[in-house]
């Protein structure tokens, strides 16, 4: 699967679980890991590990293989691996504290 297509079905799952706030950063062309970075907030852990439990079981059913399948659930923030894809969830508080879009400004925002 493409990237682009990868986050695409990532922003879909997330946006139908209310996740708050989603955004894509298009990493192309600054890193060389990875492609996109779709970091969102959620309202509680309860919504975060929903969250990240819907997008590892549907890619899973896509035959997309999470890089990081045992140490991605905190209560602050979640991260998942896709390889070119990798899915930032966190709490509103921990989002404010890391400002990774700020990090990453250089990126550009799309979807």
């Amino acid at each position: 699967m493409i990237s682009e297509q990868l986050a695409r079905d990532v922003i879909r799952i997330v946006e139908d679980k209310k996740a708050k706030d989603v955004v894509v950063l298009n990493l192309k062309g600054i890193c060389i890991m990875s492609d996109y970075f779709i970091m969102m907030s959620a309202e509680s852990s309860v919504h975060m590990r929903s969250i990240a439990q819907d997008v590892a079981r549907k890619l899973r059913e896509e035959q997309v293989r999470l890089i990081n399948p045992k140490d991605f659930m905190n209560d602050r923030w979640i991260l998942m691996d896709f390889g070119a894809v990798v899915v930032h969830i966190f709490s509103e508080e921990a989002r404010q504290f890391y400002q990774l879009e700020r990090l990453w400004a250089d990126a550009r925002r799309t979807v």
